[in-house]
């Protein structure tokens, strides 16, 4: 059981990162990105979730990987609601959602300064931070969603694509971690390590700056198709 779980783990997190680079460099609001982005959502729940429920009941790094496969999941649903058509009733799904990433958020915000306090695991104090800085802010957003409404134009993409690009940037630093046992000995670098992350990022601030700038956004069309934001270059 266990090595099926895991099996399917795997694969679902291989065709999660694929989906999301694919998705990544994809024109915005294309077939090719709608249908990769759709994809991902799905191979990432799959990846995210089992890895949680394997993390709980065979318990490798339970106290880092549960917390991080429920982050994960937040960030693609919530990214994913953010160009959806809205719902009756999605208010509650929110609030719910909300509070998982607060949850997750102080949880690790407490696990990082505890790590810092008793000098032990000091190689989860990164990650510990990293997603409660993740999970935090994305339960500010959601609150603020909740209390002035949904977001409209250029917020409502700039929370799309952050949030999708952070469970895509959570997903590359799970893979990168075990780069050295698949990666022959000239390429066992910190460079060829933290480069499929640093091109999320790269890539995430791109996107960010060019629906933000006022500038770069006269390159970028917004319409509605069957309820669902196109982007197009103008």
């Amino acid at each position: 059981m266990h090595i099926t779980v895991l099996t399917v783990h795997i694969v679902a997190g291989g065709f999660a990162l694929l989906f999301g680079y694919v998705a990544l460099y994809a024109a915005k609001g294309a077939k090719l990105h709608r249908a990769s982005g759709t994809l991902f959502v799905y191979t990432m729940v799959t990846m995210a979730m089992l890895g949680a429920t394997i993390a709980g009941v065979w318990g490798p790094a339970a106290s880092i990987n549960i917390p991080a496969g429920l982050l994960t999941t937040y960030l693609v649903i919530t990214g994913l609601n953010t160009v959806a058509p809205q719902r009756r009733g999605s208010a509650w799904l929110d609030i719910g959602l909300m509070l998982v990433a607060l949850a997750v958020g102080l949880a690790m915000l407490s696990q990082g300064v505890e790590v810092i306090a008793h000098g032990k695991n000091k190689g989860f104090v990164f990650p510990f931070f990293m997603f409660a800085t993740i999970a935090l802010l994305g339960s500010a957003g959601d609150l603020r969603v909740l209390r002035s409404g949904a977001r409209t134009g250029a917020p409502r993409l700039a929370r799309h694509l952050w949030r999708m690009n952070a469970a895509l940037l959570i997903a590359v630093l799970s893979f990168s971690v075990r780069l050295p046992r698949i990666l022959p000995r000239p390429l066992r670098t910190p460079v060829v390590y933290a480069l499929p992350m640093l091109v999320v990022l790269v890539t995430m601030f791109y996107w960010l700056w060019r629906v933000r700038s006022r500038r770069s956004s006269r390159g970028i069309v917004v319409t509605a198709q069957s309820g669902r934001l196109a982007i197009e270059a103008a």
